[in-house]
């Protein structure tokens, strides 16, 4: 039997974009530090702990959330991260 098996890419991107990777900053202090929870089961757990260690250091952190952990960020999240954060920490956890 001959099959053909076809790959779809769940992207939807006919031409992806391809950016180089942005170098991380030699040091976090002065800069404001995005923290995302994505929703998933204890994640929020994770981000409890990462902000309290950071602000412990002095860091200002803003905390960010996706309404669900099935679907992308909506923009209006991705846009305010990109406009009042320096760097930011996804939480994954299960």
């Amino acid at each position: 039997m001959n099959e053909r098996l076809t790959m779809l890419d769940p992207t939807a991107e006919l031409s992806p974009a391809k950016r180089p990777r942005l170098a991380p900053p030699a040091r976090l202090s002065g800069l404001t530090v995005a923290l995302l929870d994505i929703g998933k089961a204890r994640g929020d757990v994770f981000i409890d702990q990462l902000d309290t260690r950071l602000s412990e250091r002095g860091l200002t952190v803003n905390r960010y959330a996706k309404p669900t952990n099935t679907k992308v960020a909506p923009v209006e999240v991705a846009q305010a991260i990109a406009a009042e954060c320096d760097v930011v920490v996804e939480a994954l956890s299960d």
